[in-house]
């Protein structure tokens, strides 16, 4: 019976591997032999988690003709990788990954350490803070103390608390969109209300256009939903959108769906202009594209800027623009609450497809943002969080600029992410090298379709302080590691010592 749960194919499994190499030597290191490149470009996309374990690799030959070398040198490549425990094979049923004895399974997304990791390692993977006490305990009271006459119902309400929708409904008024409650559904954070409209929207198959690079959690959810990825490039810096490529790919492709974040991006932080915003709008519409606008990261503005109007204001009915918002980013990760603003028939009939998923939210948190919302805890909340996130941006932007100088980035004027172009240097080996030094780093590829952006890393605003200025210390250690070509062929230590 063949172990392998799925499959990658030689074309794939090429690009991925032709990203890694497109890096320089480090000073000195040459360049391993062809097998041996080859076996530790696989076991890295493994230990990555960009291959999945358990993933049925190509066959030698046709794996050989889609990398242009031989077949022998691709039988070596996986002779070696057995012999280290990345790859078991069977006669009949192939070969496919694995991870040996004692290794962590790796993540495919961006999960947070477990809390026993963090004594020993910084965590630079999950772009969240801490929650900003006192709102959180003084929500959650006022939440318990509203929450009897809702304990007497049956406590489902597939489209969120009546009181809740019609709060954030308010909300999007008071900014200049008219909106109704019955334009609102409250979802069980970001990541579940784009999960619905991928759903309803993008069966498997279909095309989703997104940015490139886009937010890692949300590309693999539209992965694993069977979406086909239609990556639009984004122009450098902060400049944001390119409006020609997606003039041209909205046309071309006629992808059923689109992402976007416009405020903030995750990773670059880009801030998208109202010209940009409204164009954007007219081209998805005239092509006939469902526009999904993550905004959860709209009132992270770190810096005096002005903040463009909402996408939706250029769609108030909400036919073309579908808008995402969430609790997670500006008030505090464990508060899943999110929402998604569209037309009342698209809102029916995501609560109707919501039957067979969640069911809905859990009533306690949803009292404790309306409790937010309704008492201007939530602007207080929102306001520590910003002072927290602009400190934190500036204590890692110094500290990255002192240690590593080579680096370059562009600091955006909110968000929590910065996007660092790693001076040639591979992303997927500094993760690697970095578990090693004990800071937890995620790679550019992770951010992209199909290996792109492998010379690039991405940072939260996680940390400051004294924690900001050893974790770029940690990563100046990683990039010696890399750049002596260390970083080619090692394994991360399985234990590390503080």
């Amino acid at each position: 019976m063949a172990q392998w749960t799925s499959a990658v194919g030689a074309a794939q499994l090429a690009r991925q591997l032709r990203a890694q190499q497109q890096r320089p030597l480090g000073p000195g290191s040459r360049r391993p032999p062809a097998y041996r490149a080859l076996a530790d470009g696989i076991r890295l996309l493994v230990l990555e988690g960009r291959v999945a374990v358990a993933a049925r690799l190509p066959a030698e030959r046709e794996l050989a003709v889609a990398l242009a070398v031989s077949r022998t040198t691709v039988a070596a490549a996986y002779e070696a990788l057995r012999a280290e425990g990345f790859l078991e094979s069977r006669r009949g049923a192939g070969s496919w990954t694995a991870v040996p004895a004692g290794n962590p399974l790796p993540a495919r997304g961006l999960e947070p350490l477990p809390p026993e990791a963090l004594g020993s390692m910084i965590d630079l993977g999950c772009a969240s803070l801490p929650a900003p006490e006192p709102w959180l305990t003084r929500a959650v009271q006022g939440a318990l103390e509203e929450l009897p006459p809702y304990a007497h119902t049956h406590g489902d309400y597939p489209a969120g608390l009546p009181a809740l929708r019609q709060m954030i409904a308010d909300r999007y008024t008071a900014d200049g969109i008219p909106t109704m409650p019955e334009q609102i559904m409250v979802t069980t954070g970001a990541m579940g209300a784009i999960d619905a409209i991928c759903h309803l929207f993008a069966g498997r198959g279909e095309r989703i256009a997104v940015e490139s690079p886009s937010y890692a959690n949300i590309l693999q959810l539209m992965r694993e939903a069977g979406a086909r990825l239609v990556p639009v490039a984004m122009e450098e810096g902060l400049g944001g959108w390119d409006l020609n490529r997606w003039r041209q790919v909205l046309r071309d492709a006629a992808p059923r769906l689109a992402y976007v974040v416009a405020d903030f991006h995750n990773p670059t932080g880009a801030l998208a202009g109202e010209d940009r915003r409204r164009a954007l709008v007219d081209a998805a519409r005239s092509a006939g594209t469902v526009l999904v606008v993550d905004e959860t990261m709209r009132e992270l503005h770190l810096d005096d800027v002005a903040v463009p109007r909402p996408v939706c204001a250029f769609d108030p009915a909400g036919s073309t623009v579908l808008t995402v918002g969430s609790a997670s980013k500006a008030f505090w990760a464990g508060m899943r609450i999110g929402w998604v603003r569209a037309a009342p028939d698209v809102i029916r009939s995501l609560v109707a497809a919501r039957a067979y998923a969640d069911m809905g939210t859990p009533v306690l948190e949803q009292l404790a943002v309306n409790w937010l919302m309704r008492t201007g805890g939530w602007e207080e909340a929102v306001r520590l969080r910003r002072e927290q996130a602009r400190e934190n941006r500036d204590a890692l932007v110094a500290a990255v600029r002192r240690e590593l100088p080579e680096w370059e980035f562009s600091v955006p004027a909110g968000g929590l992410t910065l996007w660092v172009r790693t001076g040639g240097l591979s992303g997927s080996r500094l993760a690697v090298a970095g578990e090693g030094v004990g800071v937890r780093v995620p790679s550019g590829p992770r951010f992209g379709v199909d290996g792109a952006f492998e010379g690039y890393v991405r940072l939260p605003f996680t940390v400051g302080g004294p924690v900001a200025e050893e974790a770029a210390q940690r990563l100046a250690q990683a990039a010696r590691l890399v750049g002596a070509g260390a970083g080619a062929g090692m394994e991360a230590p399985r234990t590390f010592v503080a």
